[in-house]
């Protein structure tokens, strides 16, 4: 890869793949991969590389791979002990390392995110997998025992769950599909990888990090289109495990090709759609300044973000006032840019979409309130607040992952109660006030609609040990460093009845190597 600077892109061609331990090379088409930061006076986007575009028939090749890896349960990686498939894992995170310059610089360039927030997910996502080490050590040491219920002897553990289809998102593409893979195969799932359409090429540098850390079959990666890689690998019915971080309908889509929906886990982190209720007597300053975070970091592109705010009629003038202001002094730059908050959007067509939406709440009835709401190029679009929204209008009710910000009036605390009730998603919210009396009993009732409900504080993730999960369309299975573990693997023992015969094989076995299941080695 070329260096860059702020008048020269980077460019990666790649023809490489990992399949069964071996990186491969792909002799048929391939994509280009554009950035959307434009260097050009014609506003073309830039080309910065290009990857393979493979096909159903290289996607079987590592499903068979990953399921010979596994072996029926009698795969190496499976019924290794714990300690070895730690030690490959910190194999894989002392590679990794040495690529973190090239991965930040891509991350720049692909999805526009800034230098600071890039750095931030791939150190992030280097200290994600060094908790999930102490983790899986944690867990470990609290099965090397047994048990003892009713005359029978029990020893415990997690067992994997078998052939993962690990497939990550744009807007995080580093952390959160590590937050998928890793877990997974730490506990002996063997896996195919599938990086998103944006954010692909930062996974090519550390493809050969995977290929010498983890055995083969291990994880397999590709490069294409969900539906030449993904489509086969499901419609098989030999996937174990869907490992997803995106929309619901592709969720759903991909289930939907699965044979053997009955025994297919889900692990899903989907939409969310995450509002703001901000009571009268809010600290206004505060608020204000975790609103524009929550509404406006990485251009709103998060799934945590805070995509509609209600403020109180009897303060939402003033709110607006001051917001508007807040938004209105925000740094637009290129990504490398010192103090850029607001960056281009990576995605084709988005300004369009965006445009869309603000002309369709405009003509139902909102205003944009700041000055520079909705200034439009074809690959940026300037934060529009929006008031007064409503549930009519398209912004309201679709996750529009970029910069428009509906602001919502409301009298009656059960406005918002109702709208979050009757809503598709519940992953989090965000509450501003003081008085612990209309607190209180709305985070009783907050926390039956959402998972998280963040006090005086916009909607987040982390801290990583904390659980990150959404009821209805926002998730399926929880993701932190602990719970990530738990939702790739299941509980399986050994039981054996307490007499003479079967305690004295269970000491041969505990004082021999010939199972690494049945052991009390403490791992510290």
């Amino acid at each position: 890869m070329k260096n860059s600077s702020k008048d020269k892109a980077p460019y990666l061609k790649t023809k490489h793949y990992l399949l069964n331990g071996r990186l491969e090379t792909w002799h048929g088409p391939q994509s280009k991969v554009h950035s959307y930061i434009v260097l050009d006076e014609e506003d073309q986007p830039t080309e910065i590389g290009e990857i393979p575009d493979m096909d159903s028939e290289i996607a079987l090749k590592a499903l068979d791979a990953a399921v010979n890896a596994f072996g029926r349960g009698q795969g190496d990686w499976p019924t290794m002990k714990v300690k070895e498939r730690i030690a490959c894992v910190e194999t894989f995170v002392k590679h990794m390392r040495k690529h973190r310059k090239e991965v930040v610089e891509l991350l720049m360039w692909e999805i526009g995110k800034n230098q600071e927030a890039a750095a931030k997910e791939f150190d992030r996502t280097v200290d994600y997998i060094i908790d999930t080490i102490e983790a899986y050590k944690k867990l470990d040491r609290k099965s090397a025992k047994f048990e003892k219920e009713s005359s029978i002897h029990a020893h415990i553990r997690r067992g994997p769950l078998g052939i993962v289809l690990c497939l990550g998102p744009y807007n995080y593409p580093l952390n959160e599909t590590f937050c998928l893979l890793i877990p997974a195969l730490i506990m002996g799932n063997t896996a195919v990888f599938k990086p998103a359409k944006l954010g692909v090429l930062l996974i090519t540098p550390l493809i050969e990090a995977f290929q010498k850390a983890f055995p083969p079959g291990v994880v397999n990666i590709l490069f294409g289109r969900g539906r030449n890689i993904a489509a086969p690998i499901m419609s098989s019915g030999r996937i174990d495990v869907l490992a997803l971080i995106g929309h619901s309908s592709s969720a759903v889509a991909l289930q939907d090709l699965h044979p053997n929906k009955n025994r297919l886990r889900l692990v899903l982190g989907l939409e969310a759609n995450n509002p703001a209720i901000i009571l009268p007597d809010a600290d206004l300053e505060h608020t204000i300044k975790e609103c524009i975070s929550g509404t406006l970091s990485y251009n709103g592109q998060r799934c945590t973000a805070l995509k509609v705010l209600y403020v109180h009629e009897n303060i939402v003038d003033e709110f607006l006032e001051k917001f508007s202001n807040a938004v209105d002094a925000l740094k637009y730059g290129l990504p490398w840019e010192e103090g850029s908050f607001l960056t281009p959007l990576p995605e084709k067509g988005k300004s369009n979409y965006i445009k869309e939406l603000l002309d369709d709440a405009v003509g139902k009835g909102a205003k944009i309130i700041n000055d520079r709401g909705g200034e439009l190029s074809p690959n940026f679009c300037f934060p529009a607040v929006l008031y007064p929204a409503d549930s009519t209008m398209r912004v309201f009710n679709e996750e529009q992952f970029g910069p428009i910000i509906p602001v919502v009036p409301f009298k009656d605390i059960n406005e918002p109660l109702n709208d979050m009730a009757q809503s598709e998603y519940g992953q989090q919210v965000s509450l501003f006030g003081r008085d612990v009396s209309k607190i209180g009993p709305l985070i009783d009732i907050l926390a039956n609609l959402v998972c998280r409900v963040n006090l005086n504080s916009s909607c987040q993730r982390g801290p990583d040990v904390y659980p990150f999960t959404g009821r209805k369309n926002s998730a399926v299975s929880t993701l932190s460093v602990f719970d990530a573990l738990r939702s790739f693997s299941i509980r399986t023992f050994v039981a054996s009845k307490d007499n003479d015969y079967n305690n004295k094989i269970l000491k041969e076995l505990l004082n021999s190597e010939h199972s690494n299941f049945v052991n009390t080695e403490y791992l510290l």
